[in-house]
């Protein structure tokens, strides 16, 4: 049986570490779980929100509905030739998954390394760096559906991933919960260091023929020189995704800012670095109150004390208010707000 626990704090749920409250909470640690909880009428009908590690949420005011902690754990792999198939529990922290695929030597997530949250939550934000995401070892997914009362397999098809978006974050948000992920990896590893930054450190290290242990081992040192601990200091990672816009408008803010940090993709767009443009704006570094930008990387804004969730926003609508008036660019979050 499934405990309902009323008036829940989420502080320690989030990792922001805003104060905040739950009118209900419960823990999933097996599919069984949310058959006995939607079994209920009752916790049908609820506002829910499903959350993993809270890596990903600002939470600006108490939710009133139920909030779905996710817990299944477990990891399981299955070789076949030279591809291996991984399946890992949406509880599941996602670097322990990566780690325990590097050690394996089982290639594709390596590049992946140390983002912060749980396996359940990475197709529903497509989540990615250094070139690489989710949706390019993506097998497939099982999900609980809420009204159909049963789990259902979705492959890389039916999830329609976009950059940093899915099914899951649109036509299916609050229908379907995501219990297991399967990840289509390889024993023949094709290494990826198209970002500088990687290639750099492995140069600096002269490493000239990389395997998937030196790209992982260059990507959480990378991470931890620029971004800071959640354990340590309230944040979310990236708060804003990288904006992508088309080739005519890259041309005319090229005359303008010849410096501007870019990235040529597919169809003549162009995704430019969203810290470069807060960066600019004046605000890397900035401090209000108790909220401000990481001193390392102005992407990610931190709690530096005890900020209000709402202030973290206000925050963050400044940020939005000035990129626009200075590039004509609208930023858009990254992070999830309730």
């Amino acid at each position: 049986m499934y405990p309902i626990a009323e008036h829940v704090s989420l502080k320690n749920l989030n990792t922001f570490r805003v104060e905040a409250q739950a009118r209900w909470f419960t823990e999933i640690h097996q599919e069984e779980d949310l058959n006995a909880l939607f079994a209920e009428q009752q916790w049908r009908d609820a506002e829910r929100l499903v959350i993993g590690g809270g890596s990903n949420i600002l939470f600006t005011h108490d939710f009133e509905g139920l909030i779905i902690r996710m817990n299944i754990q477990g990891i399981t792999h299955q070789i076949d030739g030279e591809s291996v198939l991984v399946q890992a529990g949406a509880g599941v922290v996602w670097n322990d998954l990566v780690l325990y695929c590097v050690e394996r030597g089982f290639a594709g997530v390596e590049n992946l390394t140390l983002i912060p949250g749980t396996v359940g939550a990475s197709p529903v934000q497509n989540i990615g760096a250094y070139g690489v995401e989710l949706k390019d070892v993506f097998h497939s997914c099982r999900a609980y559906h809420v009204e159909r009362g049963e789990v259902i397999s979705f492959l890389p098809e039916d999830c329609r991933f976009g950059y940093r978006d899915s099914v899951f974050k649109r036509e299916l948000k609050n229908q379907v919960i995501i219990t297991s992920v399967t990840f289509k990896l390889s024993l023949s590893p094709q290494i990826n260091i198209s970002y500088g930054a990687i290639r750099q450190e492995l140069e600096a290290r002269h490493i000239e023929e990389p395997g998937i242990k030196d790209v992982s081992r260059v990507v959480s040192e990378i991470r931890v020189s620029k971004l800071p601990d959640p354990s340590t200091i309230g944040n979310a990672g990236s708060f804003f995704k990288n904006p992508v816009i088309d080739e005519q408008q890259f041309v005319h803010l090229k005359s303008a800012f010849p410096d501007i940090v870019h990235y040529c993709l597919p169809n003549s767009t162009v995704k430019l670095a969203a810290g470069w443009l807060i960066e600019k704006s004046g605000w890397k570094g900035k401090q209000i109150r108790q909220t401000a930008t990481w001193k390392n990387q102005a992407l990610v804004i931190v709690n530096v004390g005890s900020a209000l969730g709402s202030e973290i926003y206000d925050f963050s609508e400044e940020i939005i208010k000035d990129v626009n008036e200075k590039f004509n660019i609208t930023l858009e979050r990254e992070v999830n707000v309730f």
